[in-house]
């Protein structure tokens, strides 16, 4: 057996969780990092393995998922952005075009995830004020598991093209909030972000 997988097998991970969990915390442990048994999460096998979920034989249904992420700036950025006078181009544009180049990308950025048959992508920029913009992506697929994950990845690619486009004139961007504002579809059903969730702050 190597070193790595003597010190980081599934029967090391789940025995290793389960002590420090039971330790630490016996019944009282934090709401408010709705935990979860180890057993529980779907990307890991009984033993502690990590594993890719089978989908197969879950029926193809309609997927939709939105994301958002803010981008704060210097006002001059912004307006440089809106006037379309960033040396690279047009900031938004590119951006938007990365985004949808980035949905595509996600299985091979994220080890877990399934390669899904996304059939839209939709990137939108909205300022919110005269420092920041708010970018939402929204992907639909017709598949066997969800596009939080494209979503997400989305919104992120366009969030970064921006700040890659812009760095020139301010090194300082910002890019937070990466967050999934609603689903739909498959087994879990509806999912909408709320004001009071943790994440959910508006800009």
């Amino acid at each position: 057996m190597s070193v790595g997988s003597s010190l980081y097998g599934g029967s090391f991970v789940q025995a290793t969780f389960d002590r420090f969990t039971r330790s630490q915390f016996s019944n009282n442990f934090p709401p408010f990092l709705n935990w979860r048994p180890l057993t529980e999460l779907t990307h890991f096998d009984d033993s502690g393995n990590a594993r890719m979920v089978d989908v197969g034989q879950k029926p193809e249904t309609s997927r939709m998922a939105t994301a958002s992420a803010i981008i704060r700036m210097k006002p001059e950025t912004l307006r440089l952005i809106q006037n379309q006078e960033v040396a690279k181009g047009d900031v938004l544009g590119i951006a938007r075009v990365a985004g949808i180049g980035g949905s595509k990308r996600t299985s091979d950025l994220i080890p877990l995830c399934h390669p899904l048959r996304i059939i839209s992508v939709d990137i939108e920029f909205q300022p919110v004020d005269d420092s920041c913009i708010r970018a939402e992506a929204t992907v639909r697929a017709i598949d066997r598991t969800g596009v939080e994950m494209e979503a997400l990845a989305a919104v992120t690619t366009a969030a970064l093209t921006i700040y890659d486009m812009c760095k020139s004139v301010d090194r300082a961007m910002t890019i937070t909030d990466v967050q999934l504002e609603h689903k739909s579809g498959g087994k879990s059903g509806l999912y909408q972000r709320t004001k009071q969730q943790p994440n959910s702050r508006q800009p």
